[in-house]
């Protein structure tokens, strides 16, 4: 019984770790949550005598149950990939709490996790265990039953595509006004304001979920997306509020009854905007606690 409970007090000291873990290889908050529930069912269960570091075993056994959990989403065939905007983690422009700050280390912006959406499974573990938590690729080879080199190269190939992505500007002021900036245009119906803050390229994300499928998908390029923006400043009833989405400068907007409407997250390099992406699907939005936000 003494045994069960130091393993219980050790799996707490880990869970925030274990659900950061978790949500860079889900990308849903919920599901993060899930999977940490799922390992410690698994743990609890276990014979610990003879790990010697249980902070990386533990991290494993995580990883293990979220690979199932993007191997079962994989062959169920969800949402295409190109509609699908993770869960942000949301928070007031005054700071994250502490929790949100340890869920955010190592920067994981929303635009880091869309690219992540797009790799395999085993790709995913490898790039989020190896070069966010530092496994060994031979502890990373057991959890995806190949060899440590096959392994390294599961790493390799995420990596690539990690660093393909568009490199974001670094000075949050800088991005913070930026978007100051567009929510400027937007609200005063300035097409042209519009298009200075937006990079030629820019490509605008929307996830609408099952509700609001018509408004899923993918506009590209500064003048279709300037159009886009102008439109939803168009909506009675719609507010907005700055807010860290990831942790970065980005917006909250709420419907006439003060409930979310939509998330919008932010990409900024060379001082524009180069991704929007947007959380639109009523059912995730009342998962977030944006409640939170209000003054």
């Amino acid at each position: 019984m003494e045994e069960r409970q130091l393993l219980a007090d050790s799996f707490e000291r880990h869970r925030t770790r274990l659900r950061s873990v978790a949500y860079r290889m889900l990308g849903s908050l919920s599901e993060a949550d899930d999977a940490v529930q799922e390992a410690w069912l698994r743990v609890s269960r276990a014979d610990v005598s003879s790990v010697e570091n249980l902070g990386s075993w533990l991290t494993t056994v995580v990883a293990r149950v979220c690979l199932n959990m993007l191997q079962s989403r994989k062959s169920r065939r969800e949402e295409p990939l190109d509609t699908h905007v993770p869960d942000p983690i949301v928070s007031r422009v005054d700071g994250a709490d502490p929790e949100q700050e340890a869920l955010l280390a190592d920067s994981v912006g929303l635009a880091l996790l869309v690219v992540l959406e797009t790799l395999r499974p085993a790709e995913r573990l490898a790039f989020v265990l190896h070069d966010v938590f530092a496994l060994s690729f031979e502890e990373i080879g057991a959890v995806v039953d190949r060899s440590p080199v096959a392994a390294r190269q599961l790493a390799s190939r995420a990596r690539r595509r990690v660093r393909g992505a568009t490199v974001a500007d670094l000075d949050l002021e800088r991005q913070r006004e930026v978007v100051n900036a567009f929510l400027a245009a937007s609200r005063a119906g300035d097409f042209d304001a519009l298009l200075a803050v937006l990079d030629p390229n820019v490509v605008r994300r929307a996830d609408g979920g099952t509700l609001l499928a018509r408004a899923s998908g993918i506009i590209r390029g500064a003048n279709a997306v300037a159009r886009s923006a102008l439109a939803v400043s168009r909506l009675e009833g719609v507010s907005v509020q700055m807010a860290l989405v990831n942790g970065a400068p980005g917006i909250v907007a709420w419907d006439a009854a003060g409930e979310p409407f939509s998330v919008l997250a932010f990409t900024i390099a060379g001082g524009r905007i180069v991704e929007i992406d947007i959380l639109l699907d009523p059912e995730r939005l009342r998962r977030l606690g944006l409640d939170a936000l209000k003054d």
